[in-house]
């Protein structure tokens, strides 16, 4: 049985198409759901959790069809909305025991499991102030909470690093990281960033303009690029270089003082060495070139 299933599913509103016949399947892991801002990702969620119903198709959570069995979908899965959803006028474990009383936990349990929760995301004593006196990455840190009070099965997460500062982000990536291979928690993770979909997830799914544009690992996406490599020399570089041009090669500058240096053909990676050493240098610096996220994203919605 697959965690979500949707076919052909087109989601409007009013006469604006959000969702244009959007299929996939999803059956654990980690999986990003990576778009521009207005691509159907936060529609796509909605749909997911029964609160948006699709002009066309079919969605099924846990086999579970929607809109009919909302509810029990529910009680399954965790949600982190993009946006705050939480009172600014009481505190983090209130707010987290009265989620977890809501779902059924008497309060003595909701209170426990509302702490666990919060020393998981790394809130400290600031737990028991107002939320309103939170920073941004705090009230994050909240949002996530919440979405694991009662240890769902499966994290829809939108956006889940806005407003964190660098080290909060990588923070909150390894957390999320953390669920989903150390818990083997499923995970549905929707942004508009590349770095935060490649650190957290094992495959990608492409939306633009409401379609699906590709759905694939992210190992593939980033494959090898043959006979491309980035290298850096100790000394006479533009001799190096003219080596390079003579022998048939392409290369460019990169900002980090290192050549990015393209071969015609099959030759071998050693004639590279030997000419640096036919120049009086050495290679301090040499890796083979993977293509980006980036540049699969690109071609992907046609902007290569």
């Amino acid at each position: 049985m697959s965690l979500i299933r949707l076919e052909n599913v087109s989601v409007s509103y009013g006469a604006n198409r959000a969702l244009s016949g959007v299929t996939c399947l999803i059956e654990g892991g980690a999986v990003g759901l990576l778009g521009l801002n207005g691509a159907g990702k936060s529609t796509l969620l909605k749909t997911l959790l029964g609160f948006l119903r699709p002009d066309s198709g079919t969605v099924e959570l846990f086999g579970l069809r929607l809109p009919r069995h909302a509810l029990r979908v529910r009680q399954r899965l965790g949600y982190m909305p993009e946006r705050d959803v939480v009172s600014p006028k009481v505190s983090a474990v209130s707010f987290l025991s009265y989620c977890g009383c809501l779902l059924g936990m008497s309060r003595v349990d909701a209170m426990e499991r509302a702490h666990e929760v919060l020393d998981y995301v790394g809130l400290g004593s600031n737990r028991y102030g107002k939320m309103e006196t939170y920073s941004a990455g705090a009230r994050q840190r909240v949002k996530f909470a919440q979405s694991l009070i009662h240890d769902p099965q499966l994290l829809l997460l939108d956006e889940p690093t806005t407003g964190l500062d660098p080290g909060g982000r990588v923070e909150m990536l390894q957390l999320i990281r953390g669920l989903a291979v150390g818990r083997k928690v499923a995970v549905l993770f929707s942004s508009h960033l590349l770095p935060d979909i490649e650190h957290v997830c094992d495959r990608v799914i492409m939306l633009h303009e409401g379609k699906v544009v590709q759905d694939s690992r992210v190992e593939d996406l980033t494959a090898r690029r043959e006979g491309v490599y980035e290298v850096q020399v100790r000394d006479h570089r533009e001799g190096f270089a003219r080596r390079l041009i003579e022998a048939g090669y392409s290369w460019r500058a990169q900002a980090n003082g290192c050549i990015l240096v393209t071969q015609p053909d099959e030759r071998n990676e050693r004639a590279l060495f030997e000419m640096a050493c036919a120049e009086g240098t050495q290679i301090r610096h040499f890796r083979t070139v993977r293509r980006s996220l980036e540049e699969a994203f690109l071609r992907a919605i046609g902007k290569e």
